[in-house]
């Protein structure tokens, strides 16, 4: 079953679910006063993704309740390297102020050496970033525009079985044509529109304690139209609704259950496989780079392991139209959290 939300507020009086399901647009209305759980359990993040055929880069701003994290990383496709660079703030508990909405609000935050700053415009988002002890001190800094048309995006609200006041409300903007500069240790690397692009994760919530999460994006062009999807499973109760979508010139085409064939051993060891239930997607993905990180302090726990390389293979849309597509550059991630 694939239930489509309507609109209205996220949570009711007792910090519950309205309603489950997904959309296209940020139909329902995030409160962060309406939670009625710990403090420790909330979960708030944007996590920017732009990459072209040569390179990646990733920005995380996240208030995870006891911890806070400003994220940088960098991923160099043709030489097949990743870096991971960050700072961490502790016990931020919603002081990091992140906005309640995708549409709206502006993130700027310092905190041990790097600056992030996050911006809403009309019909765009600009990055500025610096750290200049990235990779040793070579410094990474730059801004970049994200053109974003009025298209569709992936929204989904999802509970938790065994924790009635867990939800997570998670938005995905794909296929935003990206624009500008990045200056990494001194050389000044350029993001064209034509053939970067970027995807925000928007993600807030009331969590529980162990999970684990599979979740794949790309976005691209396929001919001289606009192409993506994203595709993800692995926590919550998602009986009203999968994640699974494609993008095509800015509208989306729902998928319903996808699963992730990944390798033994390590996941950029050989080909991934993709498949869908109702036959819409099967599709490879060839490792390039791992940008794996892995924390243990006790109580806090994570393995993540976001693997960049290029999607092949075939998809349906809802209008039936056969869409054959390959060398498209994305990843594919596993990540398990114990937090």
């Amino acid at each position: 079953m694939q239930h489509r939300m309507g609109k209205g507020d996220l949570l009711d009086a007792t910090g519950h679910l309205i309603e489950r399901g997904w959309a296209t647009a940020e139909v329902r209305r995030y409160d962060r006063k309406a939670i009625k759980a710990s403090g420790w359990r909330i979960k708030e993040w944007d996590y920017y993704c732009i990459a072209s055929d040569r390179h990646a880069l990733a920005l995380t701003v996240a208030d995870n309740g006891y911890l806070g994290f400003l994220g940088l990383s960098w991923m160099d496709l043709e030489a097949g390297t990743a870096i991971n660079h960050g700072a961490v703030r502790p016990f931020p508990f919603g002081r990091m102020n992140l906005p309640g909405s995708a549409d709206r609000g502006d993130i700027d935050q310092h905190h041990g050496g790097v600056h992030l700053a996050f911006k809403v415009e009309q019909g765009a988002r600009v990055l500025s970033f610096d750290a200049p002890g990235f990779d040793k001190g070579a410094g990474l800094s730059g801004e970049l525009r994200l053109d974003q048309p009025a298209d569709d995006r992936m929204v989904i609200a999802t509970p938790f079985a065994d924790a009635p006041r867990a939800f997570y409300y998670n938005q995905k903007v794909n296929c935003m044509p990206a624009s500008g500069e990045v200056v990494l240790g001194g050389q000044r690397i350029a993001f064209q529109p034509d053939s970067a692009f970027a995807v925000l994760d928007w993600g807030r919530g009331v969590w529980t304690y162990d999970n684990t999460w599979y979740w794949a994006s790309a976005s691209g062009l396929l001919g001289q139209r606009r192409f993506g999807f994203n595709l993800g499973y692995g926590f919550g109760d998602t009986s009203a609704a999968s994640e699974n979508m494609l993008f095509l010139d800015g509208r989306a085409h729902k998928l319903d259950q996808v699963t992730f064939h990944m390798p033994a051993g390590r996941p950029d060891s050989a080909p991934w496989q993709f498949t869908s239930n109702d036959g819409r997607l099967e599709m490879r993905f060839d490792p390039i780079v791992d940008r794996h990180d892995k924390v243990d302090l006790g109580l806090f726990r994570t393995a993540q392991h976001q693997v960049f390389g290029r999607f092949s293979g075939r998809a349906i849309a809802d209008d039936g139209e056969v869409l054959e597509f390959s060398d498209l550059t994305g990843f594919a991630e596993k990540v398990h959290n114990r937090w």
